[in-house]
């Protein structure tokens, strides 16, 4: 289902933020590049995954515009880009301001 007023662009890329976020390996990811950039090889250290697995998991999130990648030489380094995140919160603003007035129109008429 497609929003109202919201252009379809911005809902593709709230789906690829959600379908990014929705993995818990990833989730982890963001975590430990939210205390700086980190190597393709640092970054898979903790996982008990293949190197190549680990990177599916980076490219899913570099696609979603969570992580920017620079390459020197042979290795690739990765760091945090939390601005998408801004996306989800107006989004969750959203929400919940049109949940809570239709929670207070409900509470109004019970009472």
């Amino acid at each position: 289902m497609i929003e109202m007023g919201r252009p379809a662009r911005a809902d593709d890329d709230l789906d690829a933020l959600f379908s990014a976020l929705a993995d818990r390996t990833r989730r982890a990811l963001l975590t430990r590049l939210a205390r700086g950039p980190a190597t393709v090889t640092e970054l898979a250290e903790p996982f008990a995954m293949s190197l190549p697995a680990v990177s599916k998991h980076i490219r899913v999130l570099e696609e979603a515009g969570l992580l920017e990648r620079s390459i020197d030489g042979r290795k690739h380094i990765c760091a945090l880009n939390a601005e998408p995140l801004s996306e989800i919160e107006q989004w969750a603003r959203e929400q919940r301001a049109f949940w809570d007035a239709k929670l207070e129109r409900l509470a109004r008429f019970v009472e």
